[in-house]
């Protein structure tokens, strides 16, 4: 079992910078595929960034490329998220998620089967 805990969540102005962490427990996190996903009041849930097993490969969703930056550290057990240019639609409750089953990195929520508790993002514009 996986426990997923996600921290670096704030208020922010517009054009501001914020970096989200994930720190994982229990299982082989080196082997799993590393995601961020995020959900709006009255949205459903958004992929927002994914990367592979060793980092090497990372996609990310059309609204955040060029702004956003998924990162991991496998010796601490960790992924980020580098949030810069932010705008107010960036607003939203992100989630950090881990798949234990595919191998590569995808915007697909349904390949997930962990997930961790939520960091609220607020960007004032």
């Amino acid at each position: 079992q996986v426990q997923l805990v996600e921290s670096g969540g704030g208020l922010v102005q517009a054009g501001g910078s914020l970096r989200l962490s994930c720190a994982a427990s229990g299982g082989t996190f080196s082997r799993y595929v590393m995601g961020w996903f995020r959900q709006a009041p009255g949205k459903e849930r958004e992929f927002v960034a994914a990367i592979s097993w060793s980092g090497g490969n990372t996609y990310y969703a059309d609204s955040v490329k060029g702004r956003f930056t998924i990162s991991r550290d496998n010796a601490k057990k960790k992924v980020y998220l580098q949030m810069n240019s932010l705008k107010a639609e960036d607003t939203a409750v992100y989630y950090c998620a881990a798949s234990s089953t595919f191998y590569r990195p995808t915007g697909d929520r349904h390949r997930y089967d962990y997930w961790g508790q939520g960091t609220q993002v607020t960007v004032s514009s």
